[in-house]
């Protein structure tokens, strides 16, 4: 399914948390961090370096106040949608109403640089017109999120604040078990740059 599936990451977010920490002119999607491979690229970078080859259609949205990131998404084939909010459900919005004519979408968050490349695989694996699929990695739900075709006007509906967790109710959910630690880890904080597999 993944040839006509979409990908939106999302880059709109401040990370208030971040800058409260690192300084207010911080901005956590362009701190280095060492990836999973072991090279050191901005957080931005390391989602964009991990998605599949297989998604041609590429989606950033984030804020004019990002110009880097923005350049950085083109250079690895996205389009960029920019828009005033920062938040999660006017982005996913956004996104999707940029690529409505895709057979599915699959919501990337721009501060998960670890998650592996074979868990996008398989959540992608799993999509269907009627389903939500989503990695799960003990008992919690993860990320990158795939929603199928049926739900794109609940997408382009979404607002404000608010992610598309509600709509996991108005569908099937395709649980995709992974043994990946990075579908759980987003960048909040700076110690959280530096990627620590959980012990056995």
């Amino acid at each position: 399914m993944s040839q006509s599936t979409a990908v939106i990451v999302l880059a709109a977010g401040e990370g208030k948390r971040f800058r409260q920490i690192a300084g207010p002119d911080k901005d956590k999607l362009l701190a280095d961090c060492t990836g999973r491979d072991g090279a050191v690229r901005s957080v931005i970078e390391q989602v964009l370096v991990n998605l599949p080859a297989s998604l041609a259609k590429r989606v950033l949205v984030t804020t004019e106040a990002r110009p880097q990131a923005m350049r950085m998404a083109q250079a690895y084939g996205c389009d960029v949608v920019s828009i005033e909010s920062t938040g999660m459900g006017d982005s996913i919005a956004a996104g999707v109403a940029a690529c409505p004519g895709a057979d599915g979408w699959l919501i990337v968050l721009g501060d998960m640089p670890f998650i592996l490349p074979s868990s996008i695989e398989r959540v992608l694996a799993a999509m269907a017109d009627d389903a939500v699929s989503v990695p799960v990695l003990g008992g919690e739900f993860g990320h990158p999120v795939g929603f199928g075709r049926s739900f794109g006007a609940q997408l382009q509906a979404l607002t404000g604040d608010r992610g598309a967790r509600p709509l996991f109710a108005q569908g099937r959910v395709v649980e995709v078990a992974v043994d990946d630690p990075g579908v759980l880890w987003d960048i909040d904080v700076p110690e959280a740059l530096v990627f620590k597999s959980p012990s056995p």
